[in-house]
Parts: structure tokens; sequence; C-alpha cells
């Protein structure tokens, strides 16, 4: 077992926890650990590149689960390319839509900013402005700010 790893070992080379690496064990993303006559865990030493392909997968949107699919799909000797393709293009259009909620926001916020500071300028000072209040004025900043947040939080 000289090309293997311990799961330490892996875990620093592949910029991960060693807890990472036995969730993604169990979800069947690695495979072929081995276990020493003791029971420790070993891992071959390609599943470096396999951690940081996981890594790098999950940083574009890729669930554990669609993951352990497309590389079960793969060591079943499928082509999950084309598969893979189109999960990628969902999660950039979602990312598109998201970014134009997010701008759209923003550019609300302004007009607000600049709306508090109209109200502020005329509002003496030790006195309440109600700010939070005029936000009832700006009734699309709820569905932009539950667009921009995701699912319930």
């Amino acid at each position: 077992m000289n090309d293997w790893l311990g799961p330490r070992e892996l875990a620093r080379a592949a910029g991960v926890s060693t807890d990472t690496l036995r969730h993604y064990e169990r979800l069947g993303l690695l495979r072929g650990t081995a276990r020493t006559p003791s029971g420790y865990r070993r891992y071959p030493g390609g599943t470096v590149a396999r951690v940081r392909v996981i890594q790098r997968a999950l940083t574009v949107g890729f669930s554990l689960k669609e993951l352990a699919s497309v590389f079960g799909q793969r060591e079943r000797g499928g082509a999950p390319c084309r598969r893979v393709r189109l999960l990628v293009a969902e999660r950039l259009a979602a990312l598109d839509a998201r970014l134009r909620d997010l701008t759209a926001l923003r550019d609300e916020m302004r007009s607000v900013l600049e709306e508090w500071d109209v109200r502020l300028d005329a509002t003496p000072n030790g006195q309440r402005a109600q700010l939070l209040d005029m936000l009832v004025s700006h009734p699309s900043l709820d569905s932009r700010v539950r667009a921009t947040r995701g699912p319930d939080r």
C-alpha cells in the first residue's frame, strides 16, 4: 500500500477535513478505499484529484447527490458528459437570474437611500425620520429581497 494515503494525509493534500472525506465516502463519491489490518482507512493516491474535482464541482453548483450520480454513471462505463454540461448550463442560467435580481435590488436600495437622504435633511436633529416606515412605499423590495436570499431563511 505504498501509493495509498491515510485520511489525514489525503485531507491535507486535498484541502478538506477528514470528516468531509468520511462524508464523501458514505455518499459513494470516494471509492476504492481500503482498510489496514487494524481497520484504518487508506485511500488510493488518485483520490486527491477526485476530491479536488468534487470541491470544484460544488463551487459551480453541483449537489453531492448529483455528483454521486454522475460518478456512478461514469464508473459503470457510461458517459455523463451531456448531463454534466446541462447541469452547469442550468446553474449558469440561475446565476444570471440571481444577478439580475441583485442588480435590481441594488438599484432599488440606491433609490431608497436617496429618499432617506431627502427625509433626513428635512428632519430636525433629535426627531425620528421614520425611515423604516418608508420601506412600505417600496413593495418591490419584498420580492427582490426574497429572490436574492434564495429559499426561506
